[in-house]
This record gives structure tokens, C-alpha cells and sequence, in this order.
């Protein structure tokens, strides 16, 4: 069993690890939960709310957006995140399938 647990993730489940990384932290699902249906944020706002320094939101914003949890646009001097909601769903999706299939 050992030496099976050690393989690799198989490559269509790597993506999906990097956004149960990503999500695996308290104040990052707690930022993903601040977004309304279709919202975009900047780093100000989340900081606004958040217990945190704005330089940890940004920290964990960069987590969620290299993740492509969050995806973004500049525009002027902000930066514009916002939900990627077909990945999640996409990844939440294929997890379901492959509990079901098992």
C-alpha cells in the first residue's frame, strides 16, 4: 500500500490539487466567501473586512489566483479579483464523479 501512496497524482487530478492547496487555509475560504455571485474585489476591500494586514490578504491572494481560484484584471492601479466559478465547479464535479465511481 506504501509504495502505491507514493506515486504521483495522475496528471488530470494535478489541478485539482493545487486548488484543494489553495483552499486548504482558514483565511483564504473565508476571502473566497466574502464574494457575491459575480462580484469582483480589490485587495483594499478585502482588507477592509478582514482581520489581516493588507499585505497577508494580498499574500493569500496571489495563493488563490496562481490556483486560478480567483481570477483577476488591472485595471488603472487596482487589481479585480473575482470567483472562477466554472473551475470550481468543474473541479468540484469531477470529485463527485469519481466518488460516485467508486
Amino acid at each position: 500500500m506504501q509504495t502505491q501512496y507514493a506515486k504521483d497524482l495522475p496528471l488530470e487530478w494535478k489541478p485539482m490539487s493545487a486548488i484543494f492547496m489553495a483552499l486548504g487555509d482558514a483565511h483564504r475560504q473565508r476571502i473566497l466567501l466574502l464574494f457575491e455571485d459575480g462580484e469582483r474585489l480589490n485587495a483594499g476591500q478585502i482588507a477592509e473586512v478582514s482581520p489581516l494586514a493588507r499585505t497577508t490578504v494580498s499574500h493569500h491572494l496571489k495563493i488563490l489566483h496562481q490556483a486560478e481560484v480567483l481570477l483577476s484584471e488591472k485595471i488603472g492601479k487596482e487589481v479585480w479579483f473575482w470567483v472562477n466559478k466554472p473551475l470550481l465547479e468543474a473541479t468540484f464535479s469531477n470529485v463527485l464523479n469519481y466518488l460516485h465511481g467508486n
